[in-house]
């Protein structure tokens, strides 16, 4: 069952378990249930940490595969949802890119509507974002008017653009970016510590 057998056997419940990657988990304390007169026994004990060892794994399963069900909280089960969506698993990607793809797929599925391409924009960019159609020319133009510069995953976007726009439509972008002018109140000592792609998009 995904994450929880691959954590099976090879981390003991009660240590730390994080190596980075896996999270913590707990097993609960069954000996505390049991009557005084159990505490000091010893063959008790045991049975109950084997039962213990079992249930923290069995609850911990169960949360992490109520996680895999929606896009936010998902891990390994993101290939689930790519698969689902005719998506491409890159397991190389961060799990944040491919959530984000994930949701801009969800919010692009149906007929393609001003709004639907908005959204998937809206989805990959986190800013404002508006969307000017050119019938007369086949054409529309994704602005991004609530960040400044080119979003990071700007080839994802292009690549789910490809696969909900009419075959017949063409597309353009348009970035915003920091007006000189508003760059004069700026001391040389406020600005010589900034490159370029950072004045370019200069608050």
């Amino acid at each position: 069952m995904g994450y929880g057998n691959q954590i099976y056997g090879t981390t003991l419940f009660g240590t730390d378990g994080n190596d980075g990657d896996q999270p913590e988990y707990a097993k609960p304390d069954l000996m505390r249930y049991l009557p005084e007169y159990y505490q000091s026994v010893r063959e008790m004990k045991k049975l109950q940490e084997t039962a213990s060892n079992e249930l923290g794994l069995f609850l911990f399963s169960m949360n992490d595969l109520l996680d895999q069900c929606f896009v936010d909280t998902a891990t390994w089960g993101l290939a689930y949802w790519e698969s689902e969506l005719g998506l491409e698993t890159e397991p190389t990607k961060s799990i944040e890119r491919r959530r984000e793809q994930i949701k801009a797929k969800l919010r692009g599925s149906g007929t393609t509507t001003k709004q639907m391409i908005k959204d998937t924009a809206i989805a990959f960019s986190g800013g404002e974002v508006d969307v000017i159609e050119y019938p007369s020319e086949y054409r529309f133009e994704v602005r991004f008017i609530g960040t400044k510069g080119i979003p990071t995953n700007m080839p994802g976007f292009m690549a789910m653009i490809e696969q909900i726009k009419p075959a017949h439509l063409a597309y353009s972008f348009k970035y915003s970016y920091t007006w000189w002018d508003s760059l004069k109140h700026l001391a040389w000592n406020g600005v010589n510590v900034m490159n370029w792609n950072e004045l370019k998009v200069y608050e």
